[in-house]
């Protein structure tokens, strides 16, 4: 498992559109995801520690930012040939145990995933209304284990403030994650 931190926020990049599964049997596309005062496009699986240290806050915060407009997707891009438990029936079983209040989306070709420069699971993707990137940075201090309960909630904090000014914070600290399992060239 080899470990990396996000890239530094480019300020301005553009969304980029996809059509992908979802967990729930719909095909989900970005404007679908849109919320009416941005969108936090989350990198995730199953079987990262990383993850796994901070979905409970992850169903939190995404639950609390879409009363302030901010919608939340999540995509999964790891070959599940390497994880049995990133796999699309897996997806669902963790969707519903944790009551996922966002769109769990399978990207099978990791086109996606390419597209977009994602590097590891968590890698989040905070959108205002125009679907500008104003934030690539950590949900909170954790990393393979829960950060205290009082740590400052990077990402909710970040995405009100996109919320309500259309501009995230100039300082960022990088999400940390596991890097994304990426299927060999053929």
């Amino acid at each position: 498992m080899v470990s990396l931190e996000t890239p530094v926020c480019d300020f301005g990049q553009a969304a980029i559109d996809f059509s992908l599964p979802g967990v729930d049997g719909k095909t989900w596309n970005l404007q679908d995801c849109k919320g009416e005062n941005g969108l936090l496009v989350m990198f995730i699986c199953n079987h990262c520690p990383y993850v796994k240290a901070i979905r409970d806050r992850l169903v939190r915060d995404t639950r609390e930012l879409r009363e302030h407009g901010v919608n939340s997707v999540a995509i999964m891009a790891n070959d599940p040939a390497l994880y049995e438990e990133d796999s699309f029936e897996n997806m669902a079983k963790i969707a519903k145990e944790f009551d996922f209040p966002f769109p769990y989306l399978l990207d099978e070709s990791q086109d996606v995933a390419k597209a977009y420069g994602a590097v590891c699971t968590p890698d989040f993707f905070g959108y205002n209304a125009n679907l500008e990137l104003q934030y690539r940075g950590r949900l909170d201090a954790s990393r393979k284990e829960t950060a205290p309960a009082d740590a400052r909630r990077d990402l909710f904090e970040s995405m009100l403030e996109v919320a309500k000014t259309g501009q995230g914070p100039a300082d960022q600290i990088p999400s940390m994650g596991c890097s994304i399992k990426w299927k060999e060239a053929v």
